[in-house]
């Protein structure tokens, strides 16, 4: 295969993930607290004998959006929504885990768990535990539980020390690898809780224009196979 074709490939395979990045976020859409993702593309250059270098464009890194999706009320007790840049801080089987996604319950132990069962804890990694049988609950916004007038553990709001480092673990879940800190700039609302923050038109948008560019490459490599098929065959019949 000449250079145009391994030019072509890696295009090719940089927009089918970007592909599947897209359709991701579109099956997320209605996802609390899901985050949209975007591919990064790199040039990746490399040498060649007797001739030029060869530059060809990779997609192998994906940049996760963190813009605040939008509140909607839900008046739920247990369910809630960050204002700010915080998140909150999950117990799963591979370790603590951040996330936006604040619609919550109460388990058989009175632990306050995810939908999945994870459960939230407070700032300094305990598990925040609702008595059973008590009042009416409150959530102040910096995460401060009461019920009747009486104090009974706080929720807590975390921020990555450096969010361009966090790693998507599941839909909502993110593992901090520089590890974080109180959130200072943020809030919570109780009976909220936050949209995914994808773009759907934007996400449907780019979808066709990969689909397009990725046709038009297609009918480049057939163009040239085609091309190479012709050009074997003149030469055996020339022989």
């Amino acid at each position: 295969m000449d250079s145009s074709g391994y030019v072509t490939l890696t295009r090719q395979s940089g927009l089918l993930r970007e592909m599947q990045v897209v359709a991701n976020n579109i099956a997320n859409a209605a996802t609390t607290g899901f985050r949209q993702e975007g591919m990064i593309f790199s040039e990746y250059v490399s040498s060649v004998r007797d001739g030029p270098s060869l530059s060809m464009g990779q997609g192998n890194v994906r940049n996760t959006s963190l813009e605040q999706g939008a509140l909607t009320q839900t008046g739920g007790t247990f369910d809630f929504a960050i204002e700010g840049d915080g998140y909150f801080l999950v117990e799963t089987p591979g370790g603590e885990r951040l996330t936006r996604a604040g619609s919550f319950t109460v388990n058989g132990e009175g632990d306050l768990v995810t939908q999945d069962g994870h459960r939230v804890l407070d700032a300094g990694g305990a598990p925040v535990f609702i008595p059973p049988d008590v009042g009416p609950i409150a959530v102040a916004p910096d995460g401060t539980v009461s019920a009747g007038g009486g104090l009974i553990g706080q929720i807590g709001l975390v921020s990555p020390v450096d969010p361009r480092e966090m790693v998507r673990q599941s839909g909502v879940m993110f593992e901090a690898d520089e590890g974080f800190e109180p959130a200072e700039n943020a809030r919570i609302m109780q009976g909220f809780v936050e949209a995914s923050n994808v773009d759907s038109i934007g996400q449907l948008a780019r979808m066709i224009e990969i689909q397009r560019a990725y046709e038009m490459g297609q009918s480049f490599l057939d163009s040239e196979d085609e091309r190479v098929r012709r050009a074997m065959d003149a030469m055996m019949k020339s022989q």
